[in-house]
Order: structure tokens, then sequence, then C-alpha cells
């Protein structure tokens, strides 16, 4: 006899405590194989495919797409130890909804006969069986007359089909195996609905209502926009640093005119390329050598500064589905070349919305490149809990004094935001100092390292 085992959201990590669900990635009589991907959801940190660690035949889903689930409950229930066949209208949840439309030898309330137990077969990529019907031949609806009794339906797929199609499936003449009704019966009298200019056969009409539109506030103060996923985590951790953290920020220019022709020159001796940001990350690490402060977190339930021994390097990246923050693990053990290829591949994570939660959190410092975006300078929120942001402007040419006479150079506004608690201006002051000249003497990072 099969067992019915149902599935709950998992916590996915890091704290988070619910997720929403973006797409289901399996239907109602499905079969899935173990570990299988049955659904997409968006946490706070990011989109993540779900694995089910049951296999065997999906009776059941919890929640639409759209909808906000906490932890812990239920994604969907999967029937383990038994085909698709063995399955009625109740095992899917549907059956109080529907008259009588169970499967044949099947009745609603009694319990189902036993069968031989078959395992959903795996492969190794893990997917559905799928099982090749032959090519059906359905009449049309109108020319079928079906006695009173049980609707030859298996599928809990095609039951749902017809419903929300308003399709009447006592009306319907099954090409399957003893007249079984499969899903392209429903389709093909839909489609003949359509191609004669009659609706399709019904029980009863179904009536679609539109999704409600956002509601408008008052009068002409706009419409109310939920802050929830991405956006709602950037909005309670950019509160929660502005309530926690006693930040301050200083700022220099500096002349980066040699920092581009040493990144021109590398990647002219050929290898893979190295990127500016590469170079601006290499910088930093650099820099949190010199001054580790920089490099921490604040514990005030022990009144204590934790100096942290490594660095892991966040960076800023807009995305369509707002501003993240993936992290470079162990970025002062990393060259420029493996940087550039590390910034590259998180990046591209980001734009696809496939960053996993554990490349999203636990960075120690952020650099912040916001010249991207075609401005100078700015004053940015710390990334609670760490304790400092680099952020960098564009670099444009401008009037400079090189050497004693006026030049046009190519000129950088760098900032450091820092949590004052952890540090003073004096030790600001000098971290951002070693920076800038880094970036305007290269040769200064090489004397350091």
């Amino acid at each position: 006899m099969a067992q019915v085992l149902e599935f709950k959201l998992p916590d996915l990590g890091e704290g988070l405590t619910e997720a929403e669900i973006v797409r289901w990635l399996v239907e109602v009589g499905d079969v899935v194989a173990i570990d299988q991907p049955v659904v997409e959801v968006e946490t706070a940190k990011a989109m993540v495919e779900v694995p089910c660690p049951y296999g065997g035949v999906v009776t059941a889903r919890f929640g639409e797409e759209g909808t906000e689930l906490p932890v812990g409950s239920p994604l969907l229930t999967v029937a383990v130890g038994a085909p698709a066949e063995a399955f009625s209208e109740a095992a899917s949840g549907e059956g109080d909804e529907t008259s009588g439309n169970v499967l044949v030898g099947y009745g609603t309330g009694a319990a189902p006969a036993r069968r031989r137990r078959v395992r959903p077969q795996q492969t190794g990529s893990a997917r559905p069986v799928e099982r090749t019907l032959p090519s059906p031949e359905p009449v049309p609806a109108a020319a079928v007359e079906r006695p009173e009794g049980p609707v030859p339906v298996i599928s809990p797929l095609v039951r749902r089909l017809a419903r929300e199609n308003g399709v009447d499936l006592r009306e319907l003449e099954g090409s399957g195996p003893e007249g079984l009704i499969l899903r392209a019966d429903v389709e093909y009298a839909l489609r003949a609905a359509v191609t004669q200019g009659r609706a399709a056969p019904t029980a009863s009409p179904v009536h679609v209502q539109p999704a409600p539109a956002a509601a408008p506030v008052g009068r002409g103060e706009g419409v109310r926009v939920p802050l929830r996923g991405v956006r709602g985590a950037v909005a309670d951790k950019l509160s929660r640093s502005r309530r926690e953290i006693p930040d301050a920020t200083t700022w220099v220019d500096a002349d980066a005119t040699e920092l581009m022709h040493a990144r021109v020159a590398m990647n002219a001796a050929g290898g893979p390329k190295i990127s500016l940001l590469a170079l601006l990350a290499r910088i930093c690490t650099a820099a949190l050598a010199r001054f580790p402060e920089l490099n921490s977190t604040v514990d005030m339930e022990a009144r204590e500064v934790v100096r942290l021994d490594q660095v892991h390097l966040g960076f800023a990246a807009q995305t369509e589905r707002g501003l993240v923050v993936p992290v470079v693990r162990d970025a002062h053990a990393r060259g420029a070349e493996s940087l550039s290829a590390e910034f590259a591949r998180l990046t591209e994570s980001a734009r696809t919305g496939t960053l996993t939660p554990g490349e999203l959190t636990g960075g120690t410092f952020t650099l912040n490149n916001y010249g991207v975006f075609g401005v100078d300078g700015s004053t940015p929120i710390i990334n609670h809990p760490e304790a400092a942001m680099l952020g960098v402007g564009r670099i444009i040419p401008k009037p400079w004094v090189h050497q004693g006479e006026l030049a046009v150079r190519q000129v950088v506004q760098l900032s450091l935001t820092f949590d004052h608690r952890v540090c003073d201006g004096g030790t600001a002051g000098g971290f951002l100092r070693y920076v800038a000249d880094c970036v305007e003497q290269p040769a200064v990072l090489l004397r350091t390292l």
C-alpha cells in the first residue's frame, strides 16, 4: 500500500523564516524522483530551487505561485510505493470539488485496492519517468452519451484541466485503454469547441475573477507596494544598520591614471583579463591587513569588537530584482586573476537570480562601485553587521596638478563609511589614504606585499 508523505518547506539557512513561491516545477499527478527540484522559491536572499527528498507521485500542492509560506509549512505531499494509477481524486485533495469523477474501480470513500508495489525509475538526471501514450483520435463531445457511473479518469491533472475549462468529463469519449480519458481528449474537446465557434461542454459555467489591482491609498496618494522578497530584506537590513551603527564617512579624490595604465599593461600580456573591480579588491584586502580594525564586527551583548581573521569581500550588484551583495570568500588569499573570475561568476549568478543564500551572506567588508551609475560620490549605509564599506565613484578626466603642472588626469573619488565604535577617524583616514596611494601609485601595493 502506498504511503503518503508530507514535504514541508525546509529551513534554507541564514535565519530565513519564509519564502515566496515563484514557480511550481511539478503538477499534481507527476512522478518525481528523489532530490528532484519541485518548486522555485524566492527568499530574502536569493532564488532557490527546492528538491524533494521523496520519490513517488505528487498528490497535492500547497500554495499558489506568489504565495508566501513560513518555514515548516507544507509544500506538497508525495505518495511513495505505488504508481500514479493507484490514486483517486481524494488523493489529490480535490475530491470534494467534483461530483463522482473518480478512477474506475475506486470509490470516493473506500480505501484503494492493493496493487503491485512499483517504484519510480530514476535516471542519472533525476527526472521523472515519462510515459509514452498513443496519439488519440477522440470523437467530438456532442457525439458521446455516457451511462451513469464513475467516469474513467486517472490523472488529477486531467480532472483539473477539465474543471478549469468547464469541460464535463461525462460527455467525452476516452481514447485510452478501456475508454480511459486522457489529457489529449480534453484538449481535443477544447479545440473542437473553438473551431465550431461554441463553448466547451460544461457542467456549470466557470467564472474567472481577474486578479485585484493594487488598491489606491486615500485620495490620489499613490498605491501600496508590499515590501517583501529582496526589497523587504534590504529594507530591514538598512533600517537595522541605521538604528545600531553610529557611522561616519570620509572621502578623498585620487589620480587613477597609473592604475588604469597598469590594468591595460596586465591585460596586454595575455592570459585571463583582469577587471578594475578585482584590482580595487586587491587593494582593499592589502589595506585591511594593515588596518584590521575595519575587518570586524561589534558584539554589543559582550561589549566586544571582534576582529576577523579572514576577509570575505562583498560587492554591491544591481539586478532586476533589486540590490544584492554577493560575497567573495577568502578574498585576502586570492590574486587579481582569481578575483576577476569570481566577480564574473557571482555577477552572472546575480543577474540570473541563481545566487545561493551562502553566496549572499557572511561578508566582512563591502566594496561598492557606484561609479557604474555615473556618479562621483556617495555616503552608503553599512552592510550590517560589517564595520565598513569602501565606495568608488566614476573615473573621469579632470584637471589635476601632476608633477607640479596642470594636466588632465583620470580622477576618482573614494569614500569610506565606517562604524565609529570600532575605530576613530585616524584609523579610517589611514586606511583610506593607503587605498588612495595604491590607486595613484600601484607600485606601493607591490612594496607592501
